[in-house]
């Protein structure tokens, strides 16, 4: 281990506060962590700080210090309902007595500009930059300016600074009373399938099911990221670990809608052909959705379509050409695709100047780069049909983060913090702590570009949802960093500025008509309720979450105006929970050590008892004490979401006939498949399961009308293992 002096300790510590690293955190079990020092040594290092030993720390917090008097204004203010916060200026001393020359270029092309005299604001604070004494003065902006994000420059004595405002309604678009969902279901799009798409589920069929939840009386599809995946090697199925978040999956087209389809003698005949047959039914048979063979069947087709569409260097018109004005990064993205579809490895392993970003058209298949600007827009056409319409079904989610791999760490390399990996603590249902394996937004540089990126990731799932979930709202304040090399149990919070992410998240929502809710499950710092609730950020309710061995509070209140759910794709099933079989698969998998699983085994039963003792107290639940059994159980639990305060209750579709196999286990990339089980009924088969179907109708009926005495949710259910395929 490297020696060090307190000295040189306590300055590693202010310097890591300076930057925004905490240096002590509470856990989930509210116990305070105080990370070691090599974790901030390595954090800090991944933030940019050049700091080889523990010895330079003290320059580094001298150098620290002066940069933030260096800067001469903030690189993005809030201007909350149009109205500027005071501009806090930074200026040599010298300069406080002089007139400042300030210009906004609003997005629609207007220029304002003010001036203002220093020497007559008071000093708000002091302190020292690399060229001596400096002073702050808050200087008020004179306008109240129309939402959207408007370049500033200020000029002051030679001095030239730029910075982004960003001008936004102070809280989330919300629907009028009358148009709130009520009620949705929730099913990953590649698990739902029909005779129509056997392989796995695409856009036609998810408009299918948002039109039998409509008729149903819900206002709502939830279902997982439908982003870019890495392909075709090294290959992610995962939805939270995309290629891009600013491109979509073709795995999820309907090629047989997709543009031009039917004038295409050559894509039809591959559709039909013999070859094309026998690969789909052998996808089909499968229980589980293979990526690869179903991105290769769905690619053979709309290859020619690609090339039919381009033939000759025609467009398709207006509607190809806003769509690429509307989304500047597409083609950029299909040139990328293009490169690493033609040289079979991802960027890491190209040649420079590929890897640093530099593409010429020699450097790809051209072919390739207009397959992926086809399928982008194919895609585009179907979301805009999806959406369209008084109200947009659309549930999506905005995963956290994005491949190391892919477009997005490519093409912004400075903006992710390469060194380090995002996670989570160890907590009591994950006592190895989590990596999630993805490098996380390096706040600072993201400020630097006015929060371009995000506000593009969150424009591009806002243009076709009604609701879009924010995963792991938390990292709008904090975010949790893991050197590269080390454990979880060896990482840090990071801050974030969440004020200016909030700015732009409620912008976004407002121009495009979608509700914003917040994933706050899990450790959540008293701020970040408090944050959401000012700025109109629904937040989830999990019932899962919420049980108590204790039978007077065994479930936690619902928030008023959340989303509730009984659990998320990242929870085992309502069967599996009941039963306590995901303890045991957590053991197997080395997630829970055997002492804690006995411990939360115990637990379980408690919760199990009062939950059972709550319910029958509620009246939801018939017949004297005991083990009521999961299917029950679940109706009860429905009806107490349902009878909430909640404004949207989500019901796991896959929870209604008691499907024991989770979609995904966190922390198991390695060890289990994840991301690729398909639903066990077809869409035809379980629309029409009476069972299913009496239990949405009975929660649209409570949602409407509010409950009836001694309300229950359903019939009996059917027992799984009857309806196998």
């Amino acid at each position: 281990m490297t020696s060090r002096s307190g000295r040189e300790m306590r300055e590693l510590r202010r310097l890591a506060l300076v930057r925004g690293v905490q240096t002590s955190y509470f856990d989930i079990r509210r116990t305070r962590r105080i990370p070691p020092p090599e974790t901030l040594l390595a954090v800090l290092r991944a933030l940019g700080e050049p700091l080889e030993t523990f010895r330079d720390a003290p320059d580094a917090l001298q150098r620290a210090e002066e940069s933030a008097w260096n800067r001469f204004c903030p690189p993005v203010c809030a201007a909350w309902d149009g109205v500027p916060a005071p501009l806090a200026l930074r200026v040599p001393r010298a300069a406080g007595d002089s007139r400042a020359r300030i210009r906004i270029s609003l997005e629609e092309g207007k220029k304002l500009e003010s001036g203002c005299d220093l020497s007559r604001l008071p000093v708000a604070a002091a302190g020292k930059g690399a060229a001596g004494d400096c002073v702050e003065k808050r200087v008020p902006l004179p306008w109240k300016l129309p939402p959207g994000c408007h370049a500033l420059r200020v000029e002051l004595r030679g001095m030239r600074a730029d910075a982004t405002v960003v001008s936004a309604p102070r809280r989330a678009w919300s629907p009028p009373e009358t148009e709130r969902s009520g009620w949705g279901v929730f099913l990953p799009l590649y698990a739902l399938h029909s005779r129509r798409s056997p392989a796995g589920g695409d856009l036609t069929d998810l408009r299918s099911l948002a039109d039998w939840v409509e008729g149903l009386g819900g206002g709502a599809v939830a279902t997982l990221p439908l982003l870019s995946a890495c392909a075709p090697e090294p290959f992610e199925p995962s939805p939270y670990s995309p290629c891009s978040r600013l491109a979509w999956n073709e795995i999820y087209l309907d090629v047989e809608r997709a543009p031009g389809f039917a004038e295409c003698p050559e894509a039809r005949a591959l559709l039909s052909s013999a070859s094309y047959r026998e690969e789909a039914e052998g996808a089909r048979k499968s229980p589980l959705v293979d990526h690869r063979r179903l991105l290769a069947l769905k690619r053979s087709v709309l290859e020619p379509l690609a090339r039919r569409f381009f033939r000759d260097g025609s467009d398709a018109g207006e509607g190809y050409r806003r769509f690429l004005a509307e989304n500047p990064h597409i083609e950029d993205y299909s040139s990328f695709r293009a490169a690493w579809d033609g040289r079979g490895a991802p960027w890491p392993a190209w040649p420079s100047p590929l890897r640093d970003g530099i593409l010429r058209e020699d450097d790809f298949p051209a072919e390739g780069k207009r397959y992926h600007l086809f399928v982008q827009w194919a895609l585009h056409r179907q979301l805009r049909e999806l959406s369209s319409g008084p109200r947009k079904p659309l549930y999506l989610d905005l995963p956290l983060g994005t491949a190391y791999d892919g477009y997005d760490v490519w093409r912004n390399r400075d903006l992710f913090a390469l060194d380090a990996s995002s996670g989570a603590p160890p907590d009591d249902f994950f006592t190895r702590g989590q990596d999630w394996g993805f490098p996380p937004l390096h706040p600072g540089r993201s400020g630097d570009r006015g929060h371009a990126y995000f506000r593009a990731c969150l424009a591009s799932q806002m243009r076709y949802a009604g609701t879009v979930r924010i995963d792991h709202v938390m990292g709008l304040h904090r975010f949790f960093w893991i050197p590269k090399g080390a454990g979880p149990g060896e990482g840090t919070y990071i801050r974030y500025p969440a004020e200016e992410l909030y700015a732009v998240a409620c912008l976004e929502s407002n121009r495009h008509g979608t509700r914003v809710v917040g994933e706050d499950l899990g450790t959540v710092p008293r701020y970040v309720r408090p944050a959401m609730a000012r700025h109109g950020i629904r937040r989830m309710f999990v019932a899962q979450f919420g049980m108590s061995p204790k039978p007077e509070r065994a479930l936690a209140g619902i928030p008023k105006g959340s989303v509730a759910a009984v659990n998320t794709h990242d929870m085992p099933p309502f069967a599996s929970f009941w039963k306590g079989s995901d303890i045991d698969d957590r053991v197997s998998l080395g997630l829970l050590d055997p002492a804690g699983a006995v411990r939360e085994k115990a637990l379980r039963r408690k919760v199990v008892e009062a939950l059972s003792e709550y319910f029958r107290r509620k009246g939801r639940l018939p017949g004297k004490a005991g083990n009521p059994g999961a299917e029950r159980a679940l109706r009860a639990a429905l009806a107490h979401l349902a009878e909430s305060g909640a404004e949207t209750v989500i019901v796991g579709l896959e929870d209604l006939w008691l499907e024991p196999a989770p979609q995904n286990t966190p922390g198991t990339w390695k060890e289990r498949s994840n991301w690729v089980r398909k639903c066990r009924f077809s869409f035809e088969e379980f629309r029409e399961m009476p069972e299913v179907v009496r239990v949405l109708e009975e929660i649209g009926r409570i949602r409407v009308t509010g409950p009836a005495f001694g309300c229950t949710i359903g019939g009996c259910m059917s027992n799984p293992d009857r309806r196998r395929r």
